[in-house]
C-alpha cells in the first residue's frame, strides 16, 4: 500500500469520525434543547456553542445547560397538619369572588398582584406581620444569633453560601448550644456555596443531636452535574415564630471584612407573624429534598405557630421559583408590580440582565413618565456579567430611567419598591439566572410604612452613589464593544 493511499484512508476515516461526532452532537444536545421550549436567544446561543465547540459544547450543556422542569425534586410536607395548598385555593377563590377583602389597604388596591402570586405559586396572603429591615450585616447577624440563643423548640437554617469562617463558626456554636439543650437544629446549604465547610466544623453540632445536609451535592467527586442549578435561597425559621429572608449569606465578607469588596450593602427582613409559615413550608420542603431519608421531617404543629395577637399589620406573600417549574413565578410578580405602578419603580440589584419581558416593562414604565430608578454596584463580583449589567442599564437609561452607581463597597440588595408601598425583598436578582436557573424565594409586601422605610434607606444609599455616566462606565469604546458583546451573548446561557 502506497503512502498516498494510506494517508488518504486516514484522512477519510478522520472525516468520517468528525461527521459522526457532529451528527451525534446534534441529536444528543440540540434536539433535547428544543424539547425544553427555550427562548430563541438562549437556544441560538447554545446552538452556536455546539457548532463551534462540538464535543466540549455538549459537555458544557450537560453541566450547566439542562433544565429541570420535568424532574420532581420536591415532595409535599407530609403529616397531619392542615393542607396548605387547600388553604391557598380557598383564599384565591374567596379573593376572586369578592368574599375575601384584604384588610390592608395596599393589598386591597393591588389585589391583581396578590391573585397572581396566589394562583401561580400558592403564596398565601397573611396580613398580621411585623417586619424589621436590616441593611447592615453586623446588625443582622447579631440579631440572628440572639434569636438562635433564645430558641426553645427548633432552629432551621438554610443558606446558599455558608462558610466555615469566623461568622460561620459563631453561628454553628450557637446552634450547637441549642442542640445540647434539646432544641431541634436543622442546618443546610447549597453544595457549591458551602464547599468550604468541612466535617470537622460540624463535629460538635452533630454530636449534640443537630442535623446537617447539603442541597444538590455531587455524587461524583469533583464533578457536579447540576452546577448551573443552585439553591440561592436564604431562610431561617426559629420556633415557628421568627423568620429571616433576604440577600445576606453567611461569611465574613457579608460583614464587610473582605478588602476586595469593602462594605457589604444588602437587605434582609426579620418577620414575625403568619408570613413565617410560608418561609417554614419552603424551608422544610427543601430540607426534605436535601437530607438523607432518615433525617427528613413531617408536619409538626410547633413548626407552624399562629400568633395569639397580631405582631403587626404588614401584608406578605412568600413566593418561590426555580427551574423545576415551567412558570417563572418571581419574575411574573415583578412584571405585574411594574405594570401596576402609578408613580415610581425603584430597584436595587447587583446584577441587571433582565429578559425582554422585564426590560420592556421597565422601559414602558419609564417612557410613561414614571420615576424609574436602578441602583447597581460600582464593581463586579463576577467579571463576565458586569459588562452586561452596564449595557442593560444603559439601554434602560435611554428609555428615561435614572441609573445610579453605588460607591460605598458592594451593593448586593435585591429590592423592588413600587409607589413606596408595595415591593419585594428576597434572593432573586434581576437576571436570567434568578428567573430561570436558580431556586429563589422572595417576600412580596404590601404596606405603606414598610415601603416608606425602604424608600428612606434607598434615599440614604443615593447619597453614596454617582449618576451613571456612559463615557466613564464604558471607557475605550472598542474594548468595551468586545466585552459588551461577549457578556450579552453568554447571558442567556447562564
Amino acid at each position: 500500500m502506497s503512502w498516498e493511499t494510506l494517508t488518504g484512508d486516514r484522512a477519510s476515516l478522520a472525516t468520517f469520525l468528525v461527521t459522526v461526532i457532529l451528527i451525534l452532537n446534534i441529536f444528543l444536545a440540540i434536539i433535547p434543547m428544543f424539547r425544553e421550549r427555550r427562548e430563541p436567544n438562549s437556544l441560538w446561543a447554545w446552538i452556536l456553542v455546539m457548532f463551534f465547540v462540538p464535543v466540549l459544547g455538549f459537555v458544557l450543556w450537560l453541566l450547566v445547560g439542562r433544565r429541570l422542569s420535568e424532574h420532581k425534586i420536591f415532595a409535599k410536607l407530609e403529616g397531619s397538619g392542615i393542607d396548605y395548598d387547600e388553604l391557598v385555593s380557598e383564599q384565591r377563590r374567596a379573593l376572586t369572588t369578592g368574599i375575601l377583602v384584604p384588610a390592608n389597604e395596599v393589598a386591597r388596591r393591588n389585589a391583581h398582584v396578590v391573585e397572581l402570586l396566589l394562583s401561580d405559586d400558592g403564596a398565601r396572603l397573611s396580613e398580621n406581620n411585623h417586619v424589621q429591615v436590616f441593611h447592615d450585616g453586623q446588625e443582622k447577624f447579631d440579631q440572628l444569633v440572639a434569636d438562635i440563643e433564645a430558641a426553645t423548640d427548633h432552629v432551621h437554617v438554610y443558606y446558599y453560601i455558608f462558610r466555615g469562617d469566623a461568622l460561620g463558626t459563631r453561628i454553628i456554636e450557637a446552634l450547637t448550644d441549642r442542640a445540647r439543650a434539646g432544641v431541634e437544629v436543622l442546618l443546610f446549604w447549597d453544595a457549591l456555596g458551602g464547599r468550604t465547610i468541612h466535617k470537622s466544623d460540624l463535629t460538635d453540632l452533630l454530636a449534640a443531636g443537630g442535623k446537617a445536609a447539603t442541597f444538590f451535592k455531587s455524587r461524583v467527586p469533583f464533578i457536579n452535574l447540576r452546577v448551573n442549578n443552585r439553591t440561592h435561597r436564604k431562610l431561617v425559621v426559629i420556633d415557628g415564630e421568627i423568620g429571616y429572608i433576604g440577600g445576606f449569606n453567611v461569611g465574613v465578607e457579608y460583614l464587610g471584612l473582605n478588602p476586595k469588596f469593602g462594605y457589604w450593602r444588602d437587605t434582609h427582613l426579620r418577620v414575625r407573624g403568619s408570613g413565617v409559615a410560608g418561609m417554614q413550608r419552603r424551608l422544610l420542603t427543601d430540607w426534605n429534598a436535601a437530607a438523607e431519608p432518615e433525617d427528613r421531617v413531617t408536619w409538626r404543629d410547633s413548626y407552624f405557630v399562629e400568633p395569639a395577637e397580631p405582631p403587626g399589620q404588614v401584608a406578605l406573600q412568600i413566593a418561590a421559583s426555580g427551574p423545576d417549574s415551567q412558570w417563572e413565578r418571581i419574575k411574573f410578580g415583578y412584571i405585574k408590580m411594574i405594570d401596576g405602578a402609578r408613580r415610581s419603580v425603584w430597584i436595587q440589584s447587583p446584577y441587571f440582565m433582565p429578559d425582554f419581558a422585564v426590560l420592556d416593562a421597565l422601559k414602558i414604565a419609564a417612557r410613561s413618565g414614571l420615576d424609574v430608578r436602578l441602583m447597581i454596584p460600582d464593581k463586579p463580583d463576577h467579571l463576565l456579567v458586569y459588562p452586561a449589567t452596564l449595557s442593560y442599564a444603559d439601554e434602560l437609561a435611554e428609555a428615561g430611567a435614572r441609573i445610579f452607581i453605588y460607591r460605598n463597597g458592594f451593593l448586593h440588595a435585591k429590592t423592588v419598591l413600587v409607589d413606596h408601598e408595595m415591593g419585594s425583598v428576597g434572593t432573586a436578582n434581576m437576571d436570567y439566572r434568578s428567573f430561570r436557573l436558580n431556586f429563589e424565594v422572595n417576600a412580596f409586601f404590601y404596606d405603606a410604612d414598610l415601603g416608606g422605610r425602604l424608600r428612606d434607606i434607598y434615599l440614604d444609599d443615593l447619597t453614596l452613589c454617582t449618576p451613571f455616566d456612559r463615557t466613564a462606565a464604558f471607557g475605550n469604546r472598542y474594548l468595551w464593544a468586545l466585552k459588551e458583546g461577549i457578556s450579552r451573548l453568554v447571558s442567556p446561557l447562564l
